[in-house]
């Protein structure tokens, strides 16, 4: 296929219209229709709806749209490590995380990575499940590391771990002395959680649903270092993953205690890439060492006790 054509029908295809493509690549309405009659015709099938609203895709059009993005990325990749032997710049390795991940996790995995690896840039983005799985899929960063309930589609997990949810206080905190807390508890003490999108105020919803129970959290914000400054100076309990505040926990005088709930059990840690896509050997180093990482992580998570 026409390399051209392709790079105008993946701009239709994000911008929506033939105006808006022939605005951002600065060629004439109709020579990117053109180009799109051509592949249409080449591949036999309709690759747009011309709907009130503008382009949409057809499901032909989707399928080619995920292989344009992976061919895309590919020749990237391919001229970049071909510059690479010539030049002390690298690789760019692109990231996309949850923000538990981006505190200390990930900042010490790149740390580590880049003292065998000094030439290799990394970008790294934050979000929540749902817009890190659409950066994957649409090309926008080479992997995800991120807390899920269930992958998106367009995905492949290449690394999974449970994940669930700890209870983090003061190891001055009346519960600190237990070895898991339960639902009831939480209830009776002030709760700081992340806002709506996240998988962590999730899994509460859903626990609170098949419970029956409300729990109105005293503080919630996007931010996750503000509630963990918030729980560090009070009394308040902190819903979050092991792997988020491990590295913390002893110098700030916390602790972190498993949640009897199956609810809150319910989410995994993922490594996520594009599906299809062959990835730069630099980015397959990363991902390897990233996994050997929460590997060692998962082996130091307490976990909750089973009644005899």
């Amino acid at each position: 296929m026409n390399e051209g054509a392709l790079r105008y029908f993946m701009e239709v295809a994000r911008s929506g219209s033939l105006s808006a493509a022939s605005a951002t690549l600065h060629v004439a309405i109709s020579a990117i229709s053109r180009q799109i009659a051509k592949l249409e015709e080449q591949v036999g099938t309709p690759l747009f709806e011309r709907a009130p609203r503008g382009m949409v895709l057809t499901d032909a059009g989707r399928l080619l749209l995920a292989h344009a993005r992976r061919m895309a990325l590919e020749s990237d990749a391919v001229l970049n490590s071909i510059a690479s032997l010539h030049s002390s710049l690298g690789n760019e390795i692109r990231i996309a995380c949850s923000q538990g991940l981006a505190e200390d996790v990930l900042p010490s995995a790149i740390a580590a990575f880049r003292k065998r690896h000094p030439a290799t840039r990394f970008h790294v983005m934050v979000g929540v499940s749902a817009e890190i799985g659409r950066l994957v899929t649409n090309g926008d960063v080479d992997l995800a590391i991120a807390f899920n309930l269930q992958p998106g589609k367009g995905v492949v997990v290449r690394h999974a771990q449970r994940s669930p949810l700890f209870a983090v206080m003061s190891a001055s905190h009346p519960l600190a002395r237990r070895k898991q807390i339960t639902l009831d508890d939480l209830r009776v003490h002030p709760l700081a959680v992340t806002s709506q999108a996240t998988t962590t105020r999730m899994l509460l919803d859903m626990a609170c649903n098949m419970a029956g129970v409300l729990i109105e959290p005293v503080y919630t914000s996007s931010h996750g270092g503000a509630l963990y400054a918030f729980v560090r100076d009070s009394d308040a309990i902190l819903l979050a993953g092991y792997v988020s505040v491990a590295a913390r926990l002893r110098h700030d005088g916390l602790v972190a205690k498993p949640i009897d709930n199956l609810e809150m059990q319910s989410r995994s840690l993922q490594v996520q890439v594009m599906a299809g896509r062959l990835l730069p050997e630099v980015i397959e180093r990363f991902i390897s060492d990233m996994v050997v990482r929460l590997q060692s992580l998962d082996a130091a998570t307490p976990r909750i006790k089973k009644k005899a």
